[in-house]
């Protein structure tokens, strides 16, 4: 399945997408995120889409941005940090921050993991206090 996820200890799901990536795949991970037995109540998300090679067109965009909305009936999401390589998947992920800005206490997109990892812990410890 191009969209694959690892529950961290801590509470960050690190979700990876790769190739081509299909709207029935995006919702599908929602559904399995929200049956997973391990998924603690609140997450915080890294989204890799460095490898993802598919660019979704508006209409979905505003799909997922519902789905997860939807989703946050079942799961407090915090900070999202989404990774990206390519300029055309940084639009996306600008759009779907906008999109989905209620889901989420803070956002923001990268060209880098490591700058991602740093930015959401920063974060994580921030609204901590």
């Amino acid at each position: 399945m191009p969209v694959t996820y690892e529950l961290d200890p801590v509470g960050i799901i690190r979700t990876r997408c790769v190739g081509n990536v299909t709207l029935e795949e995006v919702l599908a991970h929602f559904d399995e995120l929200e049956r997973d037995p391990r998924r603690p109540a609140h997450l915080d998300v890294l989204l890799d889409m460095r490898d993802q090679t598919s660019v979704p067109e508006p209409q979905q965009l505003r799909e997922v941005a519902a789905r997860i909305g939807q989703a946050t009936l079942q799961v407090k999401f915090g900070a999202i940090a989404v990774v990206v390589s390519q300029t055309v998947l940084f639009g996306t992920a600008r759009a779907v921050e906008t999109l989905a800005e209620q889901s989420f206490t803070a956002s923001r997109v990268f060209w880098s993991l490591p700058d991602a990892e740093t930015w959401l812990e920063a974060t994580r410890s921030s609204q901590k206090k």
